[in-house]
């Protein structure tokens, strides 16, 4: 052709004559562009060959060819300007790539742009036709026009189809068809429903594969996108509804690509990983593309806009997603480290644009990637920077409102939960495996809406924790911490009831949370501060429903068990160390908990919950009562009360057996802090502040050790005694702040500190505890050594354990003797200074009884059992001013008041109080000799004292064996009688107590014939009343009854209980205490007692003596007459 020939150094400038007519100074060129043109024009040369004609040359005429083309065309040729406007336009779109050319030239023609947005539209409508499709080249050629603004988008827009209110029909249409989808798939449809529905979802589909007409709208934005003009095709998004335009695919790829060129560099500076190599991106050679970020203020400029269009569809490119999460990552960890205040306010804005990328970006695309395991811990890797609080939240906007926003995402949900059902149906103990992975593939992109799933099922069906929780070992780690808010928020909801519709127990769907929490934060590392939190929440809030949650983690995670249901052997190891407890002291071996309790207690410190949580639980039970009980029934708050308390207990001992001496002193508050400025109680002040004690007297005591070096056992004793006062002289000074000063006149500070200060382990050694869990250790071992199957490695480990189990229980038995020493040294040099009696030996009895023996008995089992074996101590160690007989004569006589005053757990430890205190009591009742050696002598069994104190005294003022029989039967008989009250009350609370505190001491009672016949036929009836009305005090009564039958065989004859015979000794006086005169003890006690407030007449153990002798002399405490009476 002419123009192939054409040598480069033919072309000359323009020149211009006076007539305005162009020509060529060369002819051969002036011919050869003319005979072109002319063919164009005619119609024998195809526009496409010419501009490939053409193209051959323009790299060496490109400088000038703009200035003298158009010219040519209009002057020579005579064409219509449009026309020449149209074929310049022809041969751009067939030479799209060439923008650098046919710019200019467009620019050079000076047209109107109103003309040439006109020519254009005309183009685009040339394809509206039926089944038509607008070229792609189209597309750019007009968004080339608008980037260097030689149009305006308002003049085309109106050209292009669809219109935007058909978008807009269209776009609710979508929703409407996949709610309807989504309703389907949680219908419950019958087999002939379902062939029909799957017909009409066939030709619906066939339907949809027709070829959908042409959206030149969105062409049009995809091309923009392509060359980077952000300006208008962000003003066409914004015509459209939300998500529509990126909801196809084309579009959503061409804006990734656009953000990948405009972060690389900031990305290549910040977010490339250590030793990962990415491969570099060309930039875009548009000057009028947005520029690329180099530091993170720039993202606020375009990125998090464009990502905001975006969406959910950032899903189609895996890769960018993960380079906005690796940037958010090292932003985090610069705002993280940032110091300054001022950096850090503006670092502020760009935390809330990460937060909202999060929001509405990443989480909707993890929704769509399937299956994406890898994206979801990129994920994680940033989100654990955030605090809880933030991921919560956004967890919360993914699960209640994001789905709802896209027709997509609405589908997936449907789908989703439909998937979920049909693992749900088929998961078992059996093949937890495989039902496991498939949880664990639907967790990773919708773990939300799967969870959500399988908390609404635990909740219904209990049985399934266990399956549940070991298939849940696929998830991620993003996955666990989703599951940890699902549980949160189905503990939240406000309408599920917390009760059972008895207004009587807790809901059954509550007690399932509470397990599945326990064993899932016990099994996989997920945070436990948002939990913990909401526990907390839900106190200051004065509910204490949701403790039973902090009472299965701490139960699971720590191994400590809180029950009241223990068995003697358990509660004997329960007063050693932390490896007897661990291997006798509850009811499952404590095993594999160190990583869980460790866990646990970093999660309390981290957030400064331990405290606010020990005060809140200490201030609740109270609260319980007074506020939060209200109008509810009366066992469910005693239940409530008994969780509140438990958790307490549970919850302090996992703080004193796990936290750091340090920790722990830094954190718990002296006692009068505690109660004066927190109000604690002071039984729940002391027993957190217990173990501070012991902390600091250990630590003291090594300091001495090691200041002073002497190994003798008497150096030690009094080094460790020198501790004692040091560290416990500002408890003495506190406490006296506790309570008025009258109570300091009879007892000394000292002694109540100490007698709230000490525990089981220090006033005994469990002997019989370490042999037998000594013992059991042996047969394992002898077990190990006979089983031939048993691998030899696995029977060497296994032999190693029990091995080293053994030595630590025998060291840990001497270090705890050694400890028991040296405490009963300590306690018999503070002895003669615990009880100042000033007023009168009853009034001491009843401070004794009222703030130190009862608030106690009823905190814990091990408690109740201290109490009792603090009594016998004070006893053996002939305690001046205190008087034994007194004390177990106000234990024993009227037990009416405090079994009624009791919840139900309480009556449990009560009944244990009782029980010890009847041992020691039956101990010496038993025999003469055992009698003498341990009460013969003792102060605390003087029948008579004087105001001016204990002088020495003679035989004659103790209380011989004989008549010591008489007080037990006495106090048999007192309890007796405040059993049948009791039982004849109707009340529930008194009926059900009084049946546990007689199950816990029947050991030890009844043992006379009469009063246990008394006591059977009461319960008898019992049973028949309430077998129809209340079932669950007839289990009571009939569990007690069968007992007692059993126990009858251990009953004696009142007459071998006690000698009725009268016996020579000198009493100040007789006084009748039998069934006829039921009034006169009452006014000899009143009559005692008004004597004792004078201070100068005879005291309590004058009463005593002649209640001993009225005793001696009645005839028969229960006639007949009487058993019928309690028969009736």
């Amino acid at each position: 052709m002419a123009a192939s020939v054409l040598p480069t150094d033919w072309i000359k400038n323009w020149e211009k004559s006076g007539k305005n007519d162009f020509v060529f100074c060369t002819t051969d060129l002036q011919t050869a562009l003319y005979e072109l043109c002319w063919n164009v024009v005619q119609g024998s040369l195809k526009v496409d060959v010419a501009a490939s004609l053409l193209a051959d040359v323009m790299v060496s005429v490109r400088p000038v060819w703009p200035s003298y083309l158009c010219p040519v065309l209009t002057r020579c040729f005579n064409l219509d300007p449009n026309r020449v406007l149209d074929i310049i336009l022809e041969v751009y779109e067939c030479r799209s790539d060439q923008d650098e050319f046919f710019i200019p030239l467009i620019k050079s023609y000076m047209c109107e742009h109103q003309t040439l947005c006109h020519i254009l539209g005309f183009k685009f409508k040339f394809h509206q036709e039926p089944n038509g499709e607008t070229p792609s080249s189209l597309y750019h050629v007009a968004a080339a026009l608008l980037q260097h603004n030689l149009i305006a988008l308002e003049d085309l827009y109106v050209h292009l189809l669809p219109q935007d209110s058909a978008i807009v029909e269209e776009h609710k249409r979508e929703i409407l068809e996949a709610k309807q989808i989504a309703r389907k798939l949680t219908m419950v449809v019958v087999p002939s429903e379902k062939s029909e529905d799957k017909e009409k979802d066939k030709e619906k589909e066939e339907e949809k594969s027709e070829k959908p007409p042409d959206n030149q709208k969105l062409g049009l934005l995809e091309a923009l996108l392509r060359i980077g003009d952000w300006h208008h095709a962000q003003n066409i998004m914004e015509q459209m509804p939300a998500y529509y335009a990126t909801s196809h695919k084309a579009i959503a790829i061409a804006l990734c690509q656009l953000l990948h060129l405009i972060l690389e560099p900031l990305y290549r500076r910040a977010g490339v990983p250590k030793g990962a190599k990415a491969s570099l991106l060309k930039p875009l050679r548009n000057k009028q593309a947005p520029a690329p970020v180099e530091t993170f203020e720039d993202l606020s400029k375009d990125v998090f806009t464009m990502l905001g269009y975006l969406g959910p569809h950032l899903s189609h490119d895996p890769i960018l997603f993960a380079k906005i999460v690796r940037l958010g990552k090292s932003f985090m960890k610069e705002y993280q480290s940032e110091s300054k205040q001022d950096t850090k306010d503006k670092l502020d804005s760009l935390l809330s644009c990460f937060l909202s990328v999060s929001d509405q970006v990443l989480l909707p695309s993890l929704t769509l990637m399937e299956c994406n395991a890898c994206m979801s811990e990129e994920l994680w890797g940033f989100f654990k920077l955030f605090p809880y609080q933030h991921r919560y939240r956004l967890y919360g906007q993914w699960k209640n409102e994001t789905y709802s926003n896209h027709p997509l995402l609405v589908k997936v949900k449907a789908q989703t939960v439909d998937r979920a059902k049909y693992i749900m149906k088929r998961l078992t103990k059996e093949n937890v495996k495989p039902s496991g992975r498939q949880i664990g593939k639907l967790s990773h992109s919708n773990p939300t809406i799967l969870f959500d799933y399988i908390l609404s099922q635990i909740q219904w069906y209990d049985n399934l924790i266990t399956p549940v929780v070991d298939s849940l070992k696929y998830l991620t780690s993003l996955n666990y911490d989703v599951l940890a808010y699902c549980i949160i928020e189905a503990l939240a909801n406000p309408e599920k009831e917390k009760m059972k519709h008895d207004d009587t127990t807790i809901s059954s769907w509550l007690q399932s949370l509470a397990s599945l929490c326990g064993a899932v934060f016990r099994k996989y590392p997920i945070e436990l501060a948002g939990i913990l939190q909401y526990v907390t929440n839900q106190l200051k809030a004065g509910k204490s429903f949701d403790l039973l949650i902090l009472k299965e983690v701490v139960q699971k995670m720590a191994g400590i068990e809180i029950t009241d249901e223990m068995t003697v052997e358990q509660l004997e190891a329960m007063t050693g160390g932390e490896q007897l407890k661990a291997e006798g002291g509850y009811f499952g071996q404590i095993r594999n908990t160190k990583k869980s309790s460790q866990r646990l207690k970093d999660a309390l410190l981290d957030h400064e919950l331990a405290l606010p949580l020990c005060l809140l639980m200490a201030q609740q039970r109270n609260g319980v009562v007074f506020s939060e009980g209200g109008e509810k029934h009366l066992k469910l708050v005693g239940k409530l009360y008994d969780q509140c308390h438990d958790t307490l207990v549970q919850f302090g001992g996992f703080l004193a057996s796990n936290l750091s001496t340090e920790d722990y002193i830094k954190r718990v508050p002296s006692v009068d802090i505690l109660c004066n400025q927190f109000h604690t109680p002071h039984d729940a002040a002391f027993f957190l502040s217990r173990p501070m004690y012991a902390h600091q007297i250990l630590s003291k005591y090594d300091e001495l050790k090691k200041a002073e070096k002497g190994n003798r056992q008497q150096q030690k004793v009094h080094k460790y005694i020198s501790a004692c006062e040091q560290v416990m002289a500002p408890v003495h000074e506190a406490v006296v702040s506790l309570h008025p000063p009258k109570v300091w006149d009879d007892i000394r500070p000292q002694f109540y500190a100490t007698f709230w200060s000490l525990t089981m382990y220090d006033l005994a050694v469990p002997h019989n505890a370490y042999d037998r869990e000594v013992n059991k250790l042996k047969l394992q071992i002898k077990a190990i050594d006979e089983n031939a199957e048993m691998p030899l490695n696995k029977k060497k480990k296994e032999k190693e354990r029990c091995t080293a189990l053994q030595d630590k229980l025998q060291e840990e038995e001497k270090k705890q003797l050694e400890h028991v020493q040296r405490v009963l040294h300590r306690l018999k040099l503070e002895k003669d200074n615990w009880l100042l009696a000033k007023s009168t030996k009853n009034e001491t009895i009843t401070k004794f009884l009222q703030l130190c023996l009862f608030p106690r008995c009823v905190f814990s089992a091990i408690d109740a059992v201290y109490c009792a074996r603090f009594v016998e101590l004070v006893h053996q160690q002939k305690t001046p001013n205190f008087c034994t007989l007194l004390c177990y004569d106000r234990v024993f006589s009227d037990i009416i008041y405090t079994v009624a005053s009791c919840t139900e757990n309480e009556s449990r430890r009560y009944g244990r109080f009782l029980c010890c205190m009847l041992e020691t009591v039956t101990r010496w009742h038993s025999d003469k000799a055992i009698y003498e050696k341990e009460c013969g002598n003792y102060p605390g069994f003087l029948t008579i004292f004087r105001a001016s104190g204990f002088d020495g005294g003679n035989k004659a003022d103790q209380l011989d064996y004989e008549n010591f029989r008489h007080v037990v039967h006495k106090w048999h008989y007192k309890l007796t009688k405040a059993s049948v009250h009791c039982l004849e009350t109707g009340e529930y609370t008194h009926i059900r107590n009084i049946l546990i505190v007689l199950t816990k001491i029947l050991p030890y009672y009844p043992k006379v014939l009469n009063l246990g016949q008394a006591l059977e036929c009461r319960v008898h009836k019992i049973c028949q009343e309430e077998k129809e009305k209340r079932p669950d005090l007839y289990a009571l009564a009939m569990g007690y009854s069968g007992q007692l039958k059993s126990r009858k065989v251990h009953m004696v004859p009142e007459n071998e209980f006690h000698h009725k015979e009268p016996v020579n000794i000198t009493t100040p006086g007789g006084l009748q205490n039998g069934p006829g005169n039921s009034s006169k003890p009452a006014a000899a006690a009143a009559s005692t007692t008004s004597k004792n407030e004078e201070g100068t007449a005879e005291d309590a153990g004058e009463f005593l003596f002649n209640q001993v002798n009225a005793i001696r002399h009645s005839q028969s405490i229960f006639t007949p007459a009487h058993l019928h009476a309690y028969s009736q």
